[in-house]
């Protein structure tokens, strides 16, 4: 007992020497090394932090928000916990521990344009939009079940971005487009505007049901000419970043649970998630404010003109 005390008490005593000797390696002083060391901790504990504060912004946002738009709205929560990083550090940050967004691909088409209803010209061909309900967009996307696919029609204002109608159900018929559209007219703020509809050539918007309803609620028609995805280039963009972002890329139990996540997140993307083709403000926020220059996704956008109606 007694010689396992004497080791001990030698443990002890030994101890500070080999601090001594390890710091002396470093050539650096006793202080300096500690706070070298309460430093590199420190990082450690910021970047947990962070990379906590990215996984919850994603929870409530979408889980394929972008470097940007994440270190907008963590800004102020990083100053609350005292993490100072610009905007290069952070996207190196979001790359070290591969929290990047990955790109995707789209595989399944849900157009039938091989019809012999009439298809209506392309009126907003290398134009753009100047106010909301200017110009609205509409196409259909598929969501996976359990029990096969559900279809997503959505009404899309061009300039603010904002969803105006959507419509899911487990068919693709003219009903399916023609009720995304009656929410959408419901939903509008400036009635008494004129207003241009454009949509592919698929067989449910050119259907005289669907062209109808929308001529007799006051829509001019337009559609696209070729299998262009930058002639309906911003209905592409909503259907994309609904299903990649918010989960409805998943395979869904079934069409009562997908219309409940759908709900989910149009509500997300209209009222929280910051757009950076809107200077990173919400949808509503611009429908209602009108305070953007509009951006194109188009390439070339040096033939690019504004809408005149």
């Amino acid at each position: 007992m007694a010689q396992n005390i004497s080791r001990r008490d030698s443990k002890k005593e030994t101890e500070p020497f080999k601090r001594k000797w390890l710091i002396e390696c470093f050539g650096i002083s006793k202080q300096a090394f500690y706070k070298r060391l309460k430093s590199h901790q420190n990082k450690i504990n910021q970047e947990q932090i962070l990379i906590q504060l990215v996984q919850d912004c994603r929870k409530e946002i979408g889980q394929r928000t972008g470097g940007i738009k994440l270190y907008k709205l963590l800004k102020y929560r990083m100053t609350q916990n005292q993490i100072h990083i610009g905007r290069d550090k952070f996207y190196r940050f979001l790359r070290n521990y591969n929290l990047l967004v990955t790109r995707t691909k789209r595989h399944f088409i849900t157009t039938n344009s091989k019809h012999q209803f009439y298809k209506h010209k392309n009126l907003v061909k290398d134009k753009a939009p100047t106010r909301p309900e200017q110009l609205w967009v509409s196409d259909i996307t598929y969501i996976k079940t359990q029990k096969g696919h559900s279809y997503l029609a959505l009404v899309t204002d061009a300039y603010s971005k904002q969803i105006m109608g959507y419509k899911l159900a487990s068919h693709m018929k003219v009903s399916l487009c023609t009720d995304a559209l009656k929410m959408a007219i419901k939903n509008r703020k400036y009635p008494n505007l004129k207003l241009i509809h454009h949509s592919d050539r698929g067989i449910q918007y050119c259907n005289p049901g669907y062209t109808q309803f929308a001529e007799q609620n006051g829509l001019t028609l337009s559609m696209t000419e070729q299998y262009d995805p930058y002639e309906n280039a911003v209905a592409e963009r909503v259907n994309r970043t609904l299903k990649y972002e918010y989960g409805l890329k998943q395979t869904i139990k079934n069409t009562t649970l997908a219309k409940k996540v759908v709900k989910r997140a149009v509500n997300i993307y209209n009222n929280l998630r910051p757009h950076l083709s809107l200077d990173l403000l919400t949808p509503k926020h611009v429908h209602i404010n009108q305070n953007v220059n509009y951006k194109s996704y188009r390439r070339n956008k040096q033939n690019l003109q504004y809408l005149t109606i």
